[in-house]
């Protein structure tokens, strides 16, 4: 009988070990990136499988399915990552589940966000997600436009910002997808200074199952992978 439990651990040494890799290149720890397993596209015994593997980050796109799957397994101690765009009349239900938002992705849902949050007497980590391929179908701030916006994000006590988020060009070539990354670690640190006093932006979320390595050489501390995850895991 196929055991899907195994074939996905086996699938998450891998994938790890290819981070602790990536890390070493870069003269990183390999636990100072978090792997993500993005579990969007699978069931709960895949999800169960990923928590035996040792992997309770996990990342839903859609609230809807985050809402779901949460219900059912609601025992299971799991840090719920929303990477998805957050639609304002979803963040009521949504925000009491997650651990990290990833998908700040403009300033009228972060100040929709935090006015929720005041209402739940809640901070709620969030990163800052930004459009760094200039791709007009994705969500996000241009990379211009958001440091003017330290005193607005400031007032946002509801929330706390931890870094900055991005997803690589769809058709882009390996090249494209480092210097897209080294362009948002380049923005997280100019922040940093622009902003002193005011956010500790030590995180970069940023690469998914094909390129996480660049990503993780470029300075992730969060890698979003999924399909590789579950390679195999259907058969």
């Amino acid at each position: 009988m196929f055991d899907i439990a195994k074939q996905i651990a086996e699938n998450v040494a891998r994938v790890r070990e290819r981070i602790a890799a990536a890390a070493a290149r870069s003269g990183r720890r390999p636990e100072d990136v978090t792997l993500v397993a993005v579990s969007k596209y699978v069931g709960t015994d895949e999800v169960r499988a990923l928590l035996a593997a040792g992997c309770h980050d996990l990342g839903e796109s859609r609230p809807q399915e985050l809402w779901r799957k949460a219900e059912t397994l609601g025992e299971a101690a799991i840090r719920w990552h929303l990477i998805g765009h957050l639609q304002r009349n979803k963040i009521a239900r949504t925000l009491p589940l997650v651990s990290l938002l990833h998908s700040g992705d403009s300033l009228r849902l972060l100040e929709a966000v935090h006015a929720e949050c005041l209402h739940m007497d809640r901070k709620v980590p969030a990163l800052l997600e930004i459009n760094v391929s200039g791709d007009a179908t994705k969500h996000g701030f241009h990379h211009d436009e958001v440091e003017p916006l330290g005193d607005a994000l400031a007032r946002l006590d509801g929330l706390q910002f931890r870094g900055l988020m991005c997803m690589a060009g769809r058709e882009g070539a390996a090249e494209d997808a480092r210097r897209e990354f080294a362009q948002l670690r380049e923005l997280r640190d100019r922040l940093q200074t622009a902003w002193a006093g005011r956010f500790e932006l030590a995180e970069l979320s940023m690469g998914m199952s094909g390129d996480f390595e660049i990503a993780v050489e470029e300075g992730a501390t969060l890698v979003r992978v999924g399909s590789m995850l579950f390679e195999g895991a259907g058969d």
